[in-house]
C-alpha cells in the first residue's frame, strides 16, 4: 500500500496500480524502456495490473518480461470492461493510468487518474477526466515512488 497525503484535498491509500498496455506501457506492442524496473519496485508495494485487447499480438512477451500477466479484454466495449475490472477492485484504492479513449471511464472512477501523453499521444476525453497529465509513462509510475511530485501538482 501507498498513503500519499494531498494537503487540502484527500489522503490517498493506493492498493492496486491499474495501467492500460498498449501507448501507456508499450510502444508498437513493446515495452517502453524504463517501464519494467518501475514496475517491479511498485510491485513490492502495490498489485500491479495491466489490462490489454493485445491489439499488437505480442502480449504474452510482455507478460514474460514483465512477471505477471495481463488482463485480455474483447476488442468490443473495452471502455466498459476496463470500468468494470475497476470496479471489482475497489475504485477509491487505485492510481490508474492509460492514455487511449477506451480508458477515460477507468482514469475518472479510479481515486487517481493520470493520462499519459505517450508515443501515440493521448485522446482528449481521457485528458479532460484525468487527475493528473504527464509526458510518459516513466514519469507516471514515478509519482508513486516519488509522492512529494504528485503532493506539489495536487494540493489546494
Amino acid at each position: 500500500m501507498i498513503e500519499i497525503i494531498i494537503p487540502g484535498l484527500t489522503t490517498f491509500q493506493f492498493h492496486h496500480l491499474v495501467m492500460d498496455v498498449n501507448g501507456t506501457i508499450a510502444k508498437d506492442g513493446r515495452l517502453i524502456e524504463g517501464v519494467p524496473p518501475l514496475l517491479k519496485e511498485l510491485r513490492t508495494r502495490l498489485e500491479v495490473h495491466m489490462i490489454t485487447a493485445d491489439t499488437h499480438g505480442r502480449q504474452e512477451e510482455i507478460d514474460r518480461i514483465l512477471g505477471f500477466e495481463a488482463v485480455r479484454i474483447p476488442t468490443e466495449h473495452q471502455q466498459k470492461a476496463k470500468l468494470h475490472y475497476l470496479e471489482r477492485l475497489g475504485p477509491e484504492r487505485v492510481f490508474a493510468v492509460g492514455n487511449g479513449a477506451n480508458d477515460a471511464l477507468m482514469l475518472q472512477r479510479a481515486a487517481l487518474g493520470v493520462a499519459v501523453l505517450g508515443p501515440e499521444g493521448a485522446a482528449l476525453e481521457t485528458l479532460c477526466r484525468a487527475d493528473v497529465v504527464v509526458p510518459d509513462i516513466c514519469t507516471a509510475l514515478e509519482l508513486l515512488l516519488h509522492p512529494k511530485r504528485l503532493i506539489a501538482t495536487l494540493r489546494r
